[in-house]
């Protein structure tokens, strides 16, 4: 029997509850969008100002107007630790289309795996239809740490999917696996020509980089290029530029230790190893990254934002080298795991503190 769609809640009727916050270009008003979110992961905004969101438990939301809906034919996550429904991107072409992606952790047998779908959704906004699984990262991993994940679509429509070493350190530096790696796949799922290793017999071909523990926010830059914000352990957490075929060493090198306090691998430094933009000692643990167009804050213009869930606020870095330059901190930015642009320029950030999705505007702009 096909069940009638659920209607899940009011979060606000025309205006929500809105605060202003000090930021480097004066106040800001921070608008609740939605409320009442069980462990949110991911937001993306529709080209008709409604919204998607990923609870990790296994949910994907349409809000419209402030209602919530359950969205139909999510594919079954594993729901263990910090698995289960993870990302959601909007395609670019979503008008002609209608597509989304979707980064989850699959059941591998008794094991789950970073994986990538890609769906449509209908008109109505309830289910999702032509759901398929392109990518799921090999091997899978029995622990529920460290999954990484976020999908990115690149300027020529392949895309980004980053995943964490799954507790296993080694990993990491071991390219016949998927494990701490960012890979690269068109979105059939085919590996494209131009991947570094394509050519390479003892490399998984959809690898772009590797090294790489848990990386939780990435986004593009005016240039196209990714950048993307990863845990360290104790201390080490990064901000990486991530060009094709490198290395970011880890377990090898960190600017952390281990939780134990012990030292991780060889230092902060090694040939053939690439040194991070930006890390943060004690550690923010970061997630979710945005690079700003400028289009509401022109002062703002290429400046990084990442979500601190550790510390409760956003960060925004600048500067060459680039650096922390501003913590942007209220009640409302309590746990900050995505922060993302909409189509007209505002920042939308998950609270998984406050269980809410907040925009972020001019004041005059409401």
């Amino acid at each position: 029997m096909i069940r009638a769609f659920v209607i899940l809640g009011l979060a606000w009727a025309g205006i929500a509850s809105a605060q202003n916050v000090q930021t480097s270009q004066g106040a800001v008003e921070l608008t609740e969008m939605v409320s009442g979110l069980d462990t949110p992961w991911a937001v993306d905004i529709l080209p008709d100002n409604s919204f998607l969101v990923t609870e990790r438990d296994g949910d994907l939301l349409h809000v419209r107007d402030g209602v919530k809906q359950r969205v139909r034919g999510v594919p079954k996550v594993a729901a263990n630790g910090q698995g289960g429904l993870l990302d959601v991107t909007i395609a670019r072409d979503f008008a002609q289309t209608r597509e989304i992606f979707l980064t989850f952790a699959k059941r591998q047998f008794r094991k789950a795996g970073t994986s990538l779908a890609v769906a449509r959704l209908s008109e109505d906004g309830d289910r999702l239809t032509k759901v398929r699984v392109i990518f799921e990262a090999v091997p899978g991993g029995r622990t529920g740490k460290h999954f990484g994940s976020r999908v990115v679509e690149a300027n020529d429509g392949t895309l980004f999917v980053t995943i964490g070493d799954r507790g296993d350190r080694p990993a990491a530096q071991d390219t016949t696996n998927h494990i701490g790696s960012v890979i690269r796949v068109n979105r059939n799922g085919t590996i494209p020509e131009d991947n570094p290793f394509v050519d390479d017999d003892d490399v998984r071909s959809e690898i772009w980089s590797f090294g790489h523990r848990n990386p939780q926010g990435a986004g593009l830059d005016a240039e196209g290029r990714l950048w993307i914000s990863e845990h360290g352990a104790r201390g080490g957490d990064e901000i990486n530029l991530v060009e094709p075929g490198l290395n970011y060493g880890w377990p090898v090198i960190s600017y952390g230790v281990h939780y134990s306090g012990e030292k991780i691998g060889e230092g902060t430094s090694k040939p053939g190893m690439e040194q991070p933009e930006h890390y943060w000692d004690p550690s923010i643990a970061p997630s979710g990254l945005m690079v700003y167009s400028g289009k509401l804050w022109p002062e703002w213009t290429g400046d990084i934002f990442v979500g601190s869930l550790k510390f409760d606020y956003i960060a925004r870095l600048a500067g060459s080298p680039l650096r922390e330059v501003e913590q942007i901190k209220g009640p409302e930015t309590e746990r900050v795991r995505d922060v993302v642009e909409a189509p007209d320029g505002s920042i939308w950030f998950i609270s998984v503190g406050q269980g809410a999705v907040y925009r972020m505007t001019p004041p005059d702009l409401g």
